[in-house]
């Protein structure tokens, strides 16, 4: 699986066109309710269709026609709830402030474990990497750029263990994915990654990628991170139907739609929760 380098900058202007090319000439005229999802796990049709229970079960809840659209970036996501061709969205920490800051988005709910999420860094079985500090001139994946636990917190992690990522590593990429990370470091492209912690052990759990061949060798303190958001002049009456279908799962009654959701419980989220992931972006740059 090649990895590509890309800047900063050229990565979000192809992610937003990326959108673009998904989401137009699509009728607004009609009542489908469009939710996007970023690409955390890939973004793929296959990814979709699994997704089918949840659909149905937003669509009976909501009393609309759903669509679930996975855009081919976070940027793109985000872009999605500016451009009005997305209604609800699901983001992670760093995509919600700049959509919130630049669109105004209203966080609705969160899976109760995004209170205090994590990133994990991982590598081969028989890597010598063992600590942060071993990352000195190695290579490494980092997932989406605008990705909380797949980049920010990360990379964060580094600078406060003495690793400037941009000077230290041999090399960096972005692979685009949580689950591009995970394959990139088991098939060697990376010598190691980083990668949300759902996202790994789902992998994992579903034979996706061969867990004797990867160790966990860092887990960041914790963040809040994902959360589920509506476009600011979406019907406060729907917006509350939304988040009420979510509090409402359980796992006794809601099991298969829970596990594509990779949670159990959700809850009320707000923006205020998101000050410390604006801040660390503003100190390292990233926003």
């Amino acid at each position: 699986m090649p990895l590509h380098p890309l800047s900063r900058r050229n990565l979000i202007v192809v992610g937003a066109a990326a959108l673009l090319t998904i989401v137009s000439g699509v009728s607004r005229a009609d009542d489908t309710i469009r939710i996007g999802m970023i690409p955390d796990a890939g973004a793929t049709q296959v990814s979709i269709d699994q997704k089918a229970p949840l659909q149905a079960y937003l669509a009976k809840e909501l009393g609309h026609p759903v669509k679930l659209v996975i855009p081919t970036s976070y940027n793109a996501t985000v872009e999605g709830l500016g451009n009005g061709s997305l209604d609800f969205a699901y983001l992670g920490g760093l995509t919600f402030v700049k959509a919130h800051g630049r669109y105004g988005v209203a966080p609705l709910v969160q899976r109760d474990i995004d209170k205090k999420f994590h990133s994990l860094f991982i590598t081969q079985a028989d890597s010598s990497i063992h600590a942060l500090a071993d990352l000195k001139g190695k290579t490494f994946a980092f997932g989406d750029i605008n990705s909380t636990s797949g980049h920010l917190m990360p990379y964060r992690a580094m600078v406060k263990a003495g690793i400037d990522p941009d000077k230290d590593l041999k090399w960096f990429r972005y692979t685009g994915s949580h689950a591009a990370t995970v394959q990139a470091v088991a098939a060697g492209v990376a010598e190691a990654g980083s990668v949300d912690e759902t996202v790994f052990r789902a992998l994992i759990a579903e034979n996706k990628v061969d867990g004797k061949k990867l160790r966990v060798f860092f887990t960041s303190p914790d963040f809040v991170d994902y959360v589920w958001v509506a476009r600011k002049d979406i019907d406060p009456a729907i917006q509350k139907k939304f988040a009420e279908a979510f509090l409402r799962l359980t796992p006794e009654h809601d099991a298969a739609i829970l596990a594509i959701l990779r949670g159990n419980k959700f809850v009320t989220a707000t923006a205020a929760e998101y000050d410390d992931i604006e801040d660390v972006a503003k100190r390292l740059a990233m926003f």
